[in-house]
């Protein structure tokens, strides 16, 4: 059971390594500029090796009847969930004969919910990793089997960290289910004390708020440059950010009003020094960013093609 591109290493590792009987993924849903029903990448690669697919819209007791059947006739030891998208209810937990388990990309009880990698980076952790649980009732929150840990790359994008996390996924999903099959797995309780909530993004999440220190807006870029792009306004239109560095050098002589200059003012922007932003401690280099209806391209070709003054604001 599992929808997006995190859950395919899991399931090819399945496909590989044991018998799936059948695929459960989200519906096909609009995409593209022709707004074409388009199947998911989970649904793709059950259909190239021949596994039956399900798309129930919902798996809730009084809605799905069919679907609830279709699954117990298969007579699964063993539901496997990766990012799937769709609650479970207890019915449906208590199908399979052996267990039904969860391929979740964080250390839990950290970062419980729907966007854990995007979290590990929103708040600058170095260190993340992939837990495979037993599922229960709760989000997230059935006792763990098997956790594996991974460095992050200060400079690391969601991109990069999320093809890692759905490797390893696959790799810890096998081990977990080899210790469940000769009884050797373990059950460990989740300490509630220690969770906190990692829920589905929001398009304003993107949004800069220059008050906030260089760091944790570094942190944001990096995070959310698939979804929802990071932006501010400039000139009244929205500019997506893609790039971002801190500024190490001293400015004092450049700027010598620096302590007193509002957060979100552009201090700087020429060829040589580029596009600098007063932050919230400091001073941030833009060194990527993509016009409302442009390109996205480096600061040096932005520049060259527009007229940007210093002491602008930007909100």
């Amino acid at each position: 059971m599992g929808t997006p591109a995190f859950a395919v290493p899991s399931l090819k590792a399945l496909i590989k390594n044991h018998e799936v009987v059948a695929v459960c993924t989200q519906p096909d849903r609009p995409a593209g500029r022709g707004n074409k029903l388009t199947p998911s990448p989970v649904k793709e690669v059950a259909l190239s090796c021949d596994i039956p697919v399900l798309q129930p819209h919902t798996l809730k007791l009084e809605e799905s009847r069919e679907i609830r059947a279709q699954l117990k006739n298969y007579g699964a030891d063993l539901f496997v969930v990766a990012a799937y998208g769709i609650i479970l209810p207890k019915g449906v937990l208590n199908t399979p004969s052996l267990a039904c388990i969860n391929v979740h990309a964080s250390l839990l009880p950290k970062y419980r919910g729907a966007s854990p990698i995007h979290a590990s980076l929103l708040n600058g952790d170095t260190t993340t990793g992939i837990t495979i649980m037993h599922m229960d009732v709760g989000i997230d929150t059935g006792d763990i089997i098997l956790q594996k840990s991974l460095e992050i790359s200060p400079t690391e994008r969601f991109s990069e960290l999320h093809d890692r996390m759905a490797e390893l996924g696959g790799e810890t999903l096998l081990e977990a289910i080899d210790a469940l099959e000769d009884g050797t797995a373990l059950r460990i309780p989740q300490d509630d004390a220690l969770s906190c909530h990692a829920p589905m993004l929001k398009k304003t999440d993107g949004e800069i708020d220059w008050s906030k220190p260089t760091k944790q807006i570094q942190d944001l870029v990096r995070a959310l440059e698939l979804w929802p792009n990071v932006y501010t306004t400039f000139n009244g239109q929205v500019t997506k950010i893609w790039g971002l560095e801190s500024v190490a050098e001293d400015l004092g002589t450049i700027i010598p009003a620096l302590d007193s200059t509002v957060a979100g003012t552009i201090l700087c922007a020429d060829s040589n020094k580029g596009l600098l932003i007063k932050t919230g401690d400091g001073v941030a280099r833009v060194t990527e960013l993509q016009a409302v209806g442009g390109k996205r391209m480096s600061t040096a070709d932005y520049l060259r093609g527009r007229k940007v003054s210093s002491g602008v604001h930007l909100s």
